[in-house]
């Protein structure tokens, strides 16, 4: 087989059910449908870690956040860098003869960027607003806040979007000509709330025509303080369905507008030649509650609308195309080992992800998840430690200083009934918990001590038993 191109697009908060191809109804999203339709759909694909910093360090090194120790955003009480020294796929790619360029958001480490891990170019995402400036284009408004509202001042053209996508257009353009492999990788800050759109793509969808969530009408009745006080940290506590629909119209008008500029990216792909021969990743580094539960963001929590993430490959010709695969990913960790593989032949031995081209290419031998683990570790507003296991049906959370969580997903999908507390779902609480304390001792995860294993194992209620009398 021989060693492909790559071009990884890596969004930030996209929810998984965003999309057309996943059933969003409204959703206007050709060219992303039509990449699953020629390649293949991870259903089941989940964030390493739903906060962008740790995400990302993941995605570089391959390891979870408790191994390279990165664990929240740099604004935060707890910022620090990936610990030196450790293995990054761009740096193996590279040094396998891969050219690497890197265009858009970064938010990895605060005094080295991509090129001092193995990228040969980088145009960061900051370079956008000098280009509006120079072009003489109105700054980006910020009147509303974090919530989002229409750009008069530009055309789709002229959206950061529409920028990235010109230079990952350029940088291909200069690949045609070169017989050396290429690994490019696109990262717009979009769908990340603030959600600034121009038209037509701020007016594209009616907020009249947005349906509630399933759970939008969420009481908060058993679960952790930390959710409601979300609410009350935005100022949202009050707010109707109406107050939330035109935020979800905008964010729905910049996965559109979004799916353009990917539409225009697979043009030339075909167009050049490239097509055949370019590995395509579409993902996100985690997805984003918009309103979902009457939240905002992604903190505090590890429903499905933050940790569940789109997962799409296509490599034609190798890897068949149309096909729904629904094994367990954690996208950051097995992606970094799937570029290695596809690059190198080999996915290093510390490397804690799984090669995807196997699950992709439906081998019935290859290796499966029974479970998914999600960790969090805080942000924004304190450090707070989560840690997630999910199956086929259930989800448990242990938040390490509030009450856990227990989802029945086949009954309850929109996870509105915590049934942790409830006696008789004892069993599967502490089936879960011990696979929870298994994983995180695979991953040098420092939470699990001498206290908290035992509350995790001793546990035989759904209140976690003191770790001493």
């Amino acid at each position: 087989m021989d060693r492909p191109n790559v071009f990884l697009i890596y969004t930030d908060q996209q929810r998984w059910d965003c999309l057309g191809v996943h059933g969003h109804p409204l959703a206007v999203t050709p060219h992303i449908d039509r990449l699953a339709g020629e390649g293949v759909d991870f259903r089941n694909a989940f964030c390493t870690v739903p906060l962008c910093t740790p995400a990302r360090a993941s995605l570089l090194s391959g390891v979870w956040p408790s191994e390279h120790l990165s664990i929240t955003n740099w604004d935060t009480e707890a910022p620090r860098p990936l610990r030196d020294g450790l293995p990054v796929f761009p740096q193996m790619l590279r040094e396998a003869g891969y050219y690497l360029g890197y265009v858009g958001k970064w938010h990895v480490h605060s005094e080295q960027d991509p090129t001092h891990f193995g990228f040969h170019d980088y145009v960061p995402e900051s370079d956008y607003l000098r280009w509006r400036e120079q072009e003489g284009l109105p700054p980006q408004p910020m009147n509303n806040s974090w919530f989002g509202e229409t750009d008069w001042g530009i055309r789709p053209d002229q959206t950061r979007l529409a920028w990235g996508a010109d230079h990952i257009l350029r940088l291909l353009a200069e690949r045609t000509q070169c017989d050396r492999p290429f690994f490019l990788r696109w990262d717009p800050w979009e769908p990340h709330l603030p959600n600034v759109v121009p038209e037509p793509y701020a007016s594209l969808y009616n907020p009249a025509d947005i349906e509630p969530w399933d759970n939008w009408e969420e009481a908060f009745v058993n679960k952790p303080y930390a959710q409601r006080n979300q609410l009350h940290n935005w100022d949202i506590q009050d707010w109707r369905w109406e107050d939330w629909a035109p935020i979800v119209a905008r964010y729905l008008g910049e996965i559109t507008l979004l799916d353009a500029q990917i539409g225009r990216i697979l043009a030339y792909l075909a167009a050049s030649g490239l097509a055949e021969r370019t590995l395509v990743v579409f993902t996100s580094d985690h997805g984003d509650m918009c309103g979902s539960h009457r939240m905002i963001d992604k903190h505090f929590v590890m429903y499905e609308e933050v940790v569940r993430v789109p997962l799409i490959m296509r490599w034609s010709g190798v890897l068949p195309a149309g096909v729904v695969c629904n094994d367990f990913v954690s996208n950051s960790l097995d992606l970094a080992a799937t570029f290695c593989s596809a690059g190198t032949g080999a996915v290093p031995s510390g490397f804690s992800g799984l090669d995807l081209l196997p699950a992709a290419a439906l081998a019935p031998d290859r290796v499966r998840r029974d479970d998914i683990f999600v960790p969090y570790y805080g942000n924004q507003f304190g450090l707070y430690s989560q840690r997630m296991v999910r199956d086929t049906r259930w989800k448990y959370v242990w938040n390490a200083s509030a009450e856990d969580e227990l989802y029945d997903l086949d009954d309850d999908p929109a996870e509105l009934c915590n049934l942790a507390a409830f006696s008789s779902y004892n069993h599967e609480l502490a089936r879960l918990r011990a696979r929870l304390v298994a994983w995180m001792e695979t991953t040098d995860d420092r939470l699990l001590n001498p206290w908290t294993r035992r509350a995790l194992l001793g546990a035989q209620t759904g209140q976690l038993v003191p770790a001493f009398p």
